[in-house]
């Protein structure tokens, strides 16, 4: 079973290619909230269900602090294709290496249709500005999980 984060601990710093191919680090965003999301695959439904709920969510995550960043396992070039196919505004980044979303907790044993295989752990954690967990949550839906999370975080 993969570790899994919990409130207080340290969030694992990374390094990741957006889809413009600039780097985005952790530790560069000290000082602000950061909400990190993982997700299977871009520009699958339930997927791009997520990502657009995150846009439209995106003006009031940050008029309250947030940053939001997208985590897959696809590569930039297929990142910029879902941004501009969906108009997403939020920084995608890639990790195909899968070695964040294993820090993280976000990759490992899941049941998919009842049959247990490996895979990516659609999973949300939020970062306060001292880079600890605030709220980490494995299992998400794609669809709902953005309000859900909003009220969680007592902005709706």
């Amino acid at each position: 079973m993969t570790d899994r984060l919990a409130p207080g601990d340290t969030a694992p710093d990374f390094t990741l290619t957006d889809d413009t191919g600039a780097e985005v680090t952790l530790s560069g965003l000290r000082g602000r909230k950061v909400i990190v999301y993982f997700y299977p695959a871009a520009m699958t439904p339930g997927c791009t269900k997520q990502a657009c709920d995150f846009t439209e969510s995106l003006e009031s995550l940050k008029g309250a602090g947030y940053e939001v960043l997208g985590v897959s396992k696809d590569k930039p070039a297929k990142l910029a294709k879902f941004r501009e196919r969906d108009q997403l505004t939020l920084a995608l980044l890639s990790d195909e290496s899968l070695e964040v979303h294993r820090a993280y907790g976000a990759f490992g044993e899941k049941k998919l249709y009842g049959k247990v295989v490996e895979g990516v752990i659609r999973s949300t954690f939020v970062i306060d500005e001292d880079g600890k967990i605030e709220l980490a949550q494995y299992n998400v839906k794609a669809t709902g999980h953005v309000a859900k999370l909003r009220r969680d975080l007592g902005l709706d």
